[in-house]
């Protein structure tokens, strides 16, 4: 991992922020790393430098948990197939029918990163940001589907059980894509609350499709055609779609979602993160003044294939691309948690990191992403895997930054 120049109001910031706060701030705290052959060169060149900086973001971390009394929080967000220039800051947003003026407002506020890297899809994304190991040193390297016995090893190590062991309370909402065995959910995963769905958002299109074309022909195309419906689905292949998300506690299993949505179908997703962002506000209201830390890990839905009726004629919207509603109602959501952390008084005590989760998807159109780069979602060219993603963090990141060095 390369290190990022950065005009913090006391300059100290050397690494990813996420890993920075845990690093810095709970150096009690031990956890396997294996670094790859760059960053020990890195390392070993930068010795004294990172070693000064280091001591610099002790000393800052130091005085902000004297004045809060407890450990910053942290949110961070994993936006779902949102591609390198969708949006404002980058010279999409509005002008090409996709307005995120919140969301433009964070990377303005604080860090934008030009040269952000992930993985060139869901699942490898998603186990490098819990565990902080490449992908292949998992053994988890392609996209779950319904059915599928791979999943997030209990042996890992995650974000989440690190933090938990800190002090922290943890919590996820979103696109969980990791599993479906018990080892593999966020419950069994150092998460004391989650409210997830287990699939990626394909699966919400295949009772639509087969609604569509059960009765008579039909002059439209479904994206998913050949699904025979629920109840044959399970009959030819044992697996049960009856449910697509579940709530989960630590220590205490799961429970179905209730409701639209907890049932795969085209109005799932807009329910569900609906249901999240109302949950989330809660939840920071609800710790804002307790004597622990909270960490969310928010793995929206944001741009996977279902568009947002709420947000559909809102201004600037193009109305073709399912996907573009979607950005604006995560967008409105994103808001409602910022106004949140400012009027309970948390702003300064809480970093939030925004990150998409690898490139656009193309497959699908009119719901279609955009990236002004070669390739999309599943590719490894620029477009696949190089992604939007800031850091906001009031009075701890100066505003107006703009770094183009890597971060993966």
């Amino acid at each position: 991992m390369k290190r990022t120049k950065s005009k913090f109001r006391q300059p100290w910031l050397s690494k990813c922020a996420l890993f920075l706060v845990i690093a810095a701030g709970f150096v009690g705290t031990s956890f396997a790393a294996q670094f790859d052959a760059p960053y020990n060169a890195l390392q070993k060149k930068n010795k004294d430098k990172w070693a000064a900086e280091d001591k610099q973001i002790n000393a800052k971390l130091a005085v902000l948990e004297k004045k809060f009394g407890k450990k910053p929080n942290i949110i961070y967000i994993l936006a779902d197939d949102v591609g390198w220039g969708e949006m404002g800051w980058q010279g999409g947003g509005k002008h090409r029918g996709t307005p995120t003026p919140e969301l433009d407002k964070i990377a303005l506020e604080g860090m934008r990163f030009w040269t952000a890297y992930a993985e060139p899809s869901c699942t490898p994304s998603r186990i490098a940001i819990n565990t902080g190991r490449h992908p292949v040193r998992t053994g988890l390297l392609s996209v779950l589907w319904p059915g599928q016995s791979d999943g997030l090893s209990g042996k890992e190590v995650t974000v989440a059980e690190v933090l938990s062991k800190a002090g922290y309370n943890t919590a996820m909402w979103g696109k969980w894509h990791l599993g479906e065995e018990p080892e593999h959910l966020p419950e069994s995963q150092g998460y004391d609350y989650a409210f997830y769905g287990l699939w990626n958002g394909a699966p919400d299109n295949w009772p639509g499709s087969f609604d569509q074309y059960k009765d008579a022909p039909n002059p439209h195309k479904a994206m998913f055609y050949d699904f025979p419906g629920e109840e044959e689905y399970l009959n030819r292949t044992g697996i049960d779609l009856s449910v697509a998300g579940y709530v989960g506690r630590k220590g205490k299993g799961r429970k179905p979602i209730e409701g639209v949505a907890g049932k795969l179908g085209p109005d799932r997703q807009e329910a569900f993160e609906a249901e999240s962002i109302k949950q989330i506000t809660a939840y920071i209201k609800d710790n804002a003044k307790g004597d622990k830390p909270f960490f969310i890990y928010w793995a929206t839905y944001t741009q996977q294939l279902q568009g947002s009726k709420a947000h559909h004629n809102d201004k600037y919207v193009d109305k073709v691309n399912a996907q573009a509603s979607e950005m604006a109602a995560h967008n409105a959501h994103m808001k409602q948690m910022l106004d949140t952390l400012k009027s309970e008084g948390i702003a300064e005590n809480t970093l939030v990191v925004w990150i998409s989760d690898n490139g656009p998807m193309y497959a699908f159109y009119p719901n279609s992403g955009y990236s002004w780069l070669k390739g999309g979602k599943g590719d490894i060219t620029e477009g696949g895997v190089r992604v939007p993603a800031m850091a906001w963090w009031p009075g701890m990141i100066a505003p107006n930054q703009d770094p183009v060095d890597i971060l993966n």
